[in-house]
Formats: structure tokens, sequence, C-alpha cells
């Protein structure tokens, strides 16, 4: 649901976020040049000067997130989103660079006592520090409860807790070659707790950064701890034990900073694409005013990343204004954000033709690098298999009634504006009747039904915040909101046939029920006319291609 205008929300003001964003701007033109990350990404150069330089006092960039108390500018989600976003626009590199320095200070923010907060947020503060997250490891990947790294206490004689040794290694850490100091998850007694181990502690070692696929101009390294001693005061929180609870707190927040990555990526392809099209001439006329290039190439995609951003924005606002932890939100986001970019950057390349495959277009470097955004932060088979579970617990503990309050209110906008809200309406009720089979048949047990069920719930709520953002401008006056609306019909017309598709998948698929079964479900759940939901979407389409290529 949106945000209601009452709440106070966290954050700076939009004044103050927009000189943060005009600060990123400006980068491309000194600091962080086309040739300069296209160097970077060719030599696979970790830029640590450039790096430090966006930390140090001149910039400061990661005084964003910096909670006022400790001298940052105690920014929110909304900010962070955008700016991280800006800078994905640059480079998604560069932005995993940055975003490891936000993630390794997660756990001091969350559990920290007051004087390690003031210790190490501090260092941040002062930009003397780059920090990584050390948690992932060789065997266990996303699996945090699998984790071999080990911290063992170490007692003074009159048997009270000095230290610990830390014993274990970390795999595909993010700046983990080159940070200060890292925040280590390792178990203890009592259960996995984070610790503070800096650069330089004997038996810390920080391995040779990985030959990547793409982000080269992000550092990614291993790290071993043999027998590496840390005092107690470098314990995260003070009391052992804590650490998984410290690391669920903020995947919400950290995953939705992905999505907002892939989006400013692939938002640079399309652009690419969409001034290549203006310009290049076939058979006569600009890839401009061809269907098979607009329709095909680039409509669908920017449909999508505008869905994804509604999502996105609604999520962060949420995250603004209270308390919740909006994990599930959190991996709807990074879900359907990464992939879809991922689908875009592939697309871009091929609206290039043979230039697309060039370095110096940089849409396939765009493709390399966001890639990674289906993988790190938990890939989006754990995206899918979180988004199933959680979303079917809350369907049946609810009776349904998440799910049909979703299509009440999409049902309702519908009378009012022509955003395509019917159609979300009666896929959530779709959706709703399929989890109930799934869950009353056992099916739920299987991981492809799962997977196949979370795909129609991320389809589902990521189509209503963009209905709702179509209604809210449309009510506004805005000069967005027919660009808005059509986008929303087109995305509603896509969610009604993945909802079809994947209700029958799961139906019939699983052999639950024949097809006649199937159609009268179908009738009884008022979905039938899902698969003709798309009444002048073609239409649409052209309207939209318009606007994106100012025809």
């Amino acid at each position: 649901m949106g945000v209601s205008e009452e709440k106070v929300l966290r954050g700076l003001d939009p004044e103050s976020r927009q000189m943060v964003i005009d600060t990123v701007v400006q980068l491309k033109k000194k600091l962080l040049t086309k040739e300069k990350i296209l160097e970077f990404d060719k030599r696979e150069i970790f830029p640590e000067t450039a790096i430090r330089e966006l930390l140090g006092p001149d910039i400061g960039l990661q005084l964003l997130f910096i909670p006022e108390a400790y001298g940052g500018m105690g920014g929110g989600a909304r900010d962070f989103c955008a700016v991280t976003r800006e800078m994905s626009k640059i480079c998604l590199g560069i932005a995993t660079a940055f975003f490891a320095v936000h993630l390794g200070a997660d756990p001091l923010m969350v559990g920290g006592t007051e004087v390690q907060k003031e210790k190490w947020l501090g260092r941040i503060a002062e930009g003397n520090s780059l920090v990584a997250y050390a948690v992932t490891e060789p065997d266990a990947g996303s699996n945090l409860a699998a984790l071999k790294t080990k911290a063992d206490p170490v007692a003074d004689e009159a048997g009270k807790v000095v230290g610990y040794r830390i014993n274990g290694t970390k795999q595909f850490i993010s700046t983990g070659g080159y940070a200060d100091f890292v925040t280590v998850l390792a178990n203890t007694p009592e259960g996995p707790s984070f610790f503070i181990v800096e650069k330089g502690t004997p038996g810390y070692s920080q391995g040779k950064g990985e030959e990547k696929h793409g982000i080269r101009a992000s550092n990614t390294s291993p790290l071993s701890f043999s027998d590496v001693y840390v005092p107690a005061e470098n314990l995260i929180g003070a009391v052992p034990g804590r650490g998984l609870k410290q690391a669920n707190e903020v995947f919400g927040y950290t995953r939705l900073m992905v999505a907002a990555m892939a989006l400013g990526a692939v938002e640079t392809a399309l652009q690419i694409a969409i001034a290549y099209a203006r310009e290049r001439i076939q058979f006569g006329s600009p890839l401009s005013e061809k269907q098979g290039y607009t329709h095909k190439l680039v409509v669908p995609h920017a449909v999508r990343i505008e869905a994804a951003s509604a999502y996105l924005d609604e999520v962060a606002e949420r995250l603004d204004s209270s308390d919740e932890d909006l994990q599930v939100e959190g991996s709807i986001a990074k879900l359907f954000a990464s992939e879809s970019a991922n689908r875009a950057a592939d697309d871009a390349i091929q609206a290039l033709g043979g230039y697309g495959y060039i370095a110096e277009y940089q849409v396939e470097k765009i493709k390399r690098d966001v890639r990674i955004t289906c993988i790190y932060e938990g890939t989006s088979e754990i995206q899918q298999s979180i988004i199933g579970t959680f979303r079917w617990r809350t369907t049946r503990k609810s009776k349904g009634a998440f799910y049909a309050s979703i299509g009440a209110e999409m049902a309702a906008f519908q009378e009012r504006t022509d955003a395509g809200c019917g159609v979300i309406s009666i896929a959530a009720r779709l959706l709703n009747e399929t989890i109930m089979k799934a869950h009353d048949s056992g099916l739920i047990r299987q991981q492809h039904i799962l997977f196949t069920l979370a795909d129609m719930m991320t389809h589902v709520e990521v189509g209503a915040s963009l209905a709702r953002k179509a209604v809210r401008l449309s009510r506004a006056g805005d000069s967005e909101a027919e660009k808005i609306r059509l986008m929303s019909r087109i995305f509603a017309e896509e969610t009604g046939r993945l909802a079809s598709t994947n209700a029958a998948r799961v139906l019939v698929g699983s052999g639950l029920m024949t097809a006649d079964q199937a159609s009268e479900f179908f009738r009884g759940a008022g979905a039938e006319s899902l698969m003709l939901a798309g009444f002048n979407v073609i239409r649409d389409m052209d309207a939209v291609a318009d606007i994106l290529f100012e025809r």
C-alpha cells in the first residue's frame, strides 16, 4: 500500500537530496569520465584513489547514510536509493564499491553499541576508511546459517572473555582486498556474531581480487582468518549470538539498494538504445519508427523499468516511515528489478546491432555489469523462495485477505482511472485462489510450484504499485500522468498473461486438474478474461514509443 502523506518520513528534504544527486552527476565531468570508466573495465582496475576521493572531505558521499549523531547527513532509504541509482548510471562497478561501504557499516548501525558507533561510524564519516561486509563463504553462499568461520572466546585468568580468535575463509567480498576494516560474521558458542577486524591484524589475509565477468571496476576478494585475535570490544553489540538477527534486519533495505543499482545501470543502456534508434537510418527511415525495434527491444523494457521504479519508490517510502524491515518487499524489488534489467541490457546490445558488441558503445559492459544484480545479496532463486514462502504463509494466515485487499483496491481504482487496474484486480483474485489450491493439495511443497507462484506474486504487487502511481499522477494533473497510465495498462496486460500462464502451470502442469477442470476454476475465479486483457495494447505501445522516441 502507499504511504500516508501525514506520516513523518526519515531522511533528507528533496532539495538536499537533489544536491547530492547533482554532485554525483558532476562526477562524470572529471573524476569518472566515460574514458576512465572504460579503462577501469578494460584493465580490471579498482580505482582506489577515485573511490577514496568520493569518501574524502571534498565530496563525502558516505555521509549520506551515516546518522547525524555520528557526523553524517542522516539520509533515508529514498535518499540512498536515488543516489545509488544515479551512481549506477555512471558505472555499476563504482556503485558496488560505494555500496560495499554502506553494507559493511550496516551491522554497526543496527547492532553496535554507542561506543562502537562513535568510533567506527565516526571513522567512516571522516572519510578515512573503506569498509567491507564479510559474510559469504565458499561452501555457504546465501545460506548464512551454514557458515563455518569460528570465533573462539579467549578468557583471562578470572574467566572473563577478553577477546576472540577467528578462523575461517570468506569468499566474494566486495572491496575485501582494499578495506581498512571489515565486519565479519563468525560462529561463537552462543551463535553467529559480527566482529570488526582491521587491516594488518596478524593472521588476517586479504586475497588477490577475482577476475570477473563484469563490475570490473569493483574489487571482489577472498579473505582468510588464521588465529586472528580481536579484543572483546570488537564484538558488535557486545553480546554474542546476535549476528543473524542483525544481518536479517537490513536485508529489506540492502536488497532494495541492489534494485536501485540495477535500474540505474540499465537506464543508461536504454538511453543509448533510444538515441541510436533516432539517428540510425535503415531501409529509408529511422529505427525509431519501426515496431520491430521499438515494440520488441525498447518499449517492454521501459515499461518494466517504470514498474520496478514505482515499486522501489513505494517500498523506500515505507522504510522511511516505519520500523518495518520489509524483507519480502526487498526481495520482490530486487528480483523484479534485477531480472528486468538483465533482459533489457541484453536487448540493448541487440538494439545497436554490431555496435552493441563493441566496448566503446558501453552497452556490452552494462550487460556484463548488470548480470551480478541477479546474484549478489541473494540470487534470484533465493528471492523467489523468500517471496513464495512468506506470501503463501501470509495468504493462509489472513485467509486470503492480503491479495483480496489489493484486488479490491485495484477494482475501486478502475472505476476512476483506466490504468489497467481491473486486470490487476482479477490477477490478484486468481493468484489468491491458486495459492489456496496449491496449499490444500500439498503442491506448495514443490519448489518449482513455489517459484511459479512467486513470479505471480511479484507481478501482481509490482503492477499494483505502478497502477497506484498512475492514479496518483492523474489526480494531480502531472505532466507524466499519460505516459504512466499507458505504461500501467501495458504492464497490466503482461501481468494478466503471466498470471494465466502460471496458474495453469501450477494446476494443470502438476496434474492436479484436467484442462476442463482448470477452465471451470478460471471461470470461478473470474479470470477467463485475463488472456484477452490486452485490448488496444499495441496502440498503447505505439503511444509510449511516440513519447520515448519523441516521434
